[in-house]
């Protein structure tokens, strides 16, 4: 996602001087995809195109908010759109997204998985769920 620059590039070649016009470009894809519904359409409009009606369905929201959302992921360039008669179909427009959510889907799991195994190691037992806590209670004589 980032250009190298000519100046060279620091760790792992992401280029250490990026104009800031690209930056903003780079902050306005990454603030389209802050909202896990906007997250939700690019999953299933993954391999397929498909009209503002059917996502809506598929993504249980109504057409007004999945178009609202629609336009910022195009804006971006995340996806495209096509007319066909009064029906907008809309499609991804570039297939890296899937590359970067799975990059930090990745490290998202790492994470969880490092913070599960710390408190394994740490001696603390498993919290009780709220139900079974109740249901302890409950069955408490009152006092």
């Amino acid at each position: 996602m980032f250009m190298k620059a000519n100046r060279g590039a620091g760790p792992r070649g992401i280029a250490t001087a990026i104009p800031p016009a690209a930056l903003e470009l780079v902050a306005a894809r990454f603030r389209a995809l802050g909202e896990p519904l906007r997250l939700r359409m690019l999953q299933s409009l993954e391999g397929r195109e498909m009209s503002v009606s059917a996502l809506a369905g598929m993504v249980g929201s109504t057409q007004p908010n999945i178009s609202k959302h629609l336009r910022v992921l195009q804006e971006v360039g995340l996806v495209r759109r096509r007319q066909q008669g009064v029906t907008a179909y809309y499609a991804i427009a570039d297939e890296t997204v899937f590359e970067l959510c799975e990059l930090v889907c990745a490290g998202v799991r790492d994470r969880l998985e490092s913070q599960v195994g710390a408190l394994g190691s740490s001696g603390l037992s498993r919290p009780r769920s709220s139900g079974s806590m109740r249901r302890r209670r409950a069955l408490r004589p009152p006092a």
